[in-house]
């Protein structure tokens, strides 16, 4: 159902992603999953902003990593002595690149 609900962001216009939408929530409600239904209840709730995809073709998806690189800075920043120093990570942060380690 996961592949399934990607497809949700190719589709045309709203109207069919609407229609869309609406069948993927009742099929997830009625898996008998607890996940899956807990997620329809969930999406179904913020049915509005997820459709508003189809109008402006615009996702949060960046600000939403910019805010997870910044949050992990705070998280290393405990030591730094000035916020000058951390304002200076700040700004580099969108040249930082990061890999996975291990």
């Amino acid at each position: 159902m996961k592949e399934q609900l990607l497809l949700l962001w190719e589709l045309p216009n709203l109207a069919e992603g609407e229609e869309f939408l609406l069948k993927w929530c009742k099929d997830a409600m009625n898996s008998g999953i607890k996940h899956l239904m807990k997620l329809g209840k969930s999406i179904m709730a913020h049915r509005t902003g997820i459709l508003n995809y189809f109008e402006h073709r615009i996702t949060t998806g960046t600000v939403e990593g910019l805010n997870n690189k910044i949050s992990t800075l705070k998280k290393q920043a405990y030591g730094f002595r000035d916020m000058f120093y951390f304002k200076l990570r700040l700004f580099h942060l969108h040249k930082q690149n990061y890999s996975l380690s291990g």
